[in-house]
């Protein structure tokens, strides 16, 4: 009797995991995985020579949080929200506000905002509303076609919204429009997912990295460079310097296409089915044309954020503000509520404050101090792809790439002298890899606003992400190394005059 009810117990268990979506044999492989590690980092293994107890117990919250990301034991928001406890119970964090301070962290508002945007995108009807107007404007058929319609948005949202995440959030709610209008055959559910990646991650972060004002992590390495080295580059020298990126989205492009035999993946229905619906559109309402107004003029407070210095996260609650003044909108609050993805709120926020455990306990400089003596002594190639790659290891746990560079880079340029490189070229080199985080969605925000469409699992972005990381380590090795070179910074000559006056 005992055994049959065991038996019913086991098997109402897994029927559970089941129904939840979930492989049971990979859901409690993981959970078990990542409990066993952490138990191992935190009681059995010795005490890393250099690594404070507070970086250990970081280590061993760390290795948790990546091993139930990837295996998605628990859900990722649920992962998310124990992170400060876990980081306070291993006493790697003293206090529990200062563990949950990736809670109320400006970029956190600013997401949660950009969520609420796409929410009430989607109960008015906006979202089905752009996307066909855009595919009906360029006549898109195939999903590689959407992904270059979406590329091109991309590179003219660059100009005008300065960080690749509200780039990705702005983008969000009309991809997720364009998914829409594919079938659920498993050709156009693999069409979906990479036009969701390429587009919403691959497609923001490259776009990011040739204007200076596109991406938060320039500006970091700007102002180092002329704190630290008495150098300056302008909004033109940058464009100069990082304009081949663009050439990687062709190689990516080409990856994901493969990854997910999307080549001949159409559109349901092909052109003709986007027109008949773009003609069954009802005419613009009063509700649609307001919100865009307020998105219109929250694009107008980011690009003029140098004038009036309200800094992006306040301008998109402003315009939050406006949008649920009494009597503006027909539609309940609960109409907003269902539609933004609080999940990934929490799973934001968590990932933001493990990251500032990361800094706060040494453990990111701690790994830093490990992978960097293994440069010395080889040529200026092999460096740069060991150090690549040790910024790939480190970034596994971190999701803000600002934090990550501020941790990065004054080692970087202080590290250069000693290695014989030109600081500058060798800084930009392994700092703009950290921006191709690929691995897992928690190491980039537009990652995470990607993974909140409910398009991908984790797994699916870990498997062709790995080989994006790849493809960005040696497109700047190989490709933007010798062209640095061309423009008068060659990594491997220190004494190089600096070629911009």
């Amino acid at each position: 009797m005992s055994d049959i009810a065991q038996s019913g117990f086991f098997s109402k268990f897994k029927d559970n995991i089941i129904a939840t979506g979930l492989r049971p044999s990979k859901s409690l492989a993981g959970f078990f995985l990542a409990w066993a590690a952490f138990f191992v980092i935190l009681w059995v293994i010795p005490q890393p020579a250099g690594l404070t107890p507070a970086g250990k117990a970081t280590l061993a919250v760390v290795v948790w949080a990546c091993i139930m990301w990837i295996f998605e034991s628990m859900p990722a928001g649920i992962t998310g929200m124990l992170i400060p406890m876990l980081l306070v119970l291993c006493c790697a964090v003293e206090k529990f506000p200062k563990a949950a301070s990736g809670f109320t962290t400006p970029v956190v508002f600013l997401c949660l905002a950009a969520f609420l945007f796409a929410a009430l995108m989607q109960a008015a009807g906006l979202d089905k509303r752009i996307a066909l107007s855009l595919l009906h404007k360029v006549k898109v058929k195939t999903v590689n076609g959407v992904i270059w319609a979406m590329f091109g948005a991309n590179i003219l949202l660059s100009f005008i919204i300065p960080a690749a995440n509200a780039r990705a959030a702005t983008l969000l709610p009309v991809v997720n429009g364009i998914t829409k209008l594919f079938g659920d055959t498993p050709q156009e559910q693999a069409g979906k997912k990479a036009i969701v990646i390429q587009t919403l991650v691959y497609g923001s972060m490259i776009s990011g990295m040739c204007i200076m004002t596109a991406h938060l992590p320039n500006f970091v390495l700007v102002s180092l460079f002329e704190s630290e080295l008495a150098l300056n580059l302008s909004y033109l020298d940058w464009f100069k310097l990082q304009w081949p990126y663009l050439g990687m989205f062709v190689l990516t492009q080409w990856w994901v296409q493969h990854y997910f035999k999307t080549k001949n993946v159409s559109i349901k229905g092909g052109i003709e089915s986007v027109q008949k619906q773009y003609k069954e559109l009802p005419k613009t309402s009063q509700t649609e044309w307001l919100i865009l107004s307020v998105f219109a003029f929250v694009a107008l407070m980011w690009v003029t954020e140098d004038i009036h210095k309200i800094q992006s996260h306040n301008s998109a609650l402003i315009g939050l503000a406006i949008l649920f003044t009494p009597g503006l909108f027909s539609f309940k609050w609960k109409d907003v509520q269902d539609r933004t993805i609080w999940g990934t709120f929490l799973l934001l926020a968590g990932a933001l404050s493990m990251s500032a455990a990361m800094g706060s306990s040494g453990l990111a400089q701690w790994l830093s101090d490990v992978i960097h003596p293994f440069a010395a002594g080889h040529p200026w190639w092999m460096i740069l792809l060991i150090l690549m790659v040790g910024t790939h290891v480190i970034r596994l746990g971190m999701l803000s790439n600002v934090a990550a560079i501020t941790m990065l880079a004054p080692i970087l340029v202080a590290l250069a002298p000693r290695l014989g490189l030109h600081p500058v070229a060798f800084t930009m080199l392994v700092s703009d890899t950290d921006s191709f985080a690929y691995i897992l969605p928690t190491q980039i925000t537009a990652a995470v606003i990607a993974y909140s469409s409910g398009t991908f699992s984790m797994s699916d972005y870990a498997r062709v992400g790995w080989v994006s990381v790849l493809i960005a380590i040696a497109y700047g090795t190989f490709i933007m190394a010798p062209w640095y070179a061309y423009m008068g910074i060659p990594v491997w000559d220190p004494a190089a005059p600096w070629p911009f006056k």
